[in-house]
């Protein structure tokens, strides 16, 4: 007796989210054991294809090469002195890397040396 709407991928008794369609025989349910023919699944792709990025360690050499010749920004520029060179410029971005009711941690970077440092707020 089917209960449910048949939407592909749950179970037409009792409505759970059926497990992956494997590649040979039928599909149970994990919540009320009924024994499903693979058609349960009818509209979804068992298929699919993973692609990787390519690597190639010359370009990240020229990228980190070109940054350190210039003198560009990575985000927004602040007066704060550096503590390593004593450059009174400093570029920043901010993560909220802590819970939701503290501050954000912001990271400065200097323009000249490329000294990082992090600060709570």
């Amino acid at each position: 007796m089917e209960v449910f709407n048949n939407c592909p991928g749950f179970c037409p008794s009792c409505g759970s989210i059926l497990p992956p369609l494997q590649v040979k025989g039928n599909v149970i349910c994990y919540n009320c054991k009924e024994e499903l023919l693979p058609e349960v699944y009818s509209g979804e792709k068992s298929e699919f294809t993973i692609q990787f990025n390519t690597y190639d360690p010359s370009k990240v050499f020229n990228r980190a090469k070109r940054e350190s010749e210039s003198s560009e920004a990575d985000g927004p520029v602040v007066e704060r002195k550096c503590p390593k060179c004593g450059n009174d410029k400093m570029s920043y971005a901010t993560l909220q890397l802590r819970s939701a009711d503290e501050g954000q941690t912001v990271f400065f970077t200097c323009l000249k040396c490329k000294y990082k440092e992090s600060e709570n707020s």
